[in-house]
C-alpha cells in the first residue's frame, strides 16, 4: 500500500456543502469522496499512475 500524503485545501463553502451531500449520499467521508473524484478524472484523462510492481521474485 502507498503512502497518502496530506495537504490543505481552500474550497468554497458552497461547493463543499454540495461534495458533503455527495459523500452522504454515497455513503462516503468527505474525504473519501475527493480521493474517488480524483482517481476517476485521473482515469478518463488517462493519467492514473501505473501500479508498481514488484520485480524482486523469490525462487
Amino acid at each position: 500500500m502507498s503512502a497518502k500524503k496530506s495537504f490543505v485545501l481552500r474550497i468554497d463553502s458552497d461547493v463543499y456543502d454540495s461534495l458533503e451531500k455527495w459523500a452522504a449520499d454515497e455513503f462516503r467521508s468527505v474525504n473519501g469522496q475527493m480521493e474517488w473524484l480524483i482517481a476517476d478524472a485521473l482515469k478518463k484523462a488517462k493519467r492514473y499512475p501505473k501500479k508498481k510492481t514488484n520485480t524482486n521474485k523469490e525462487s
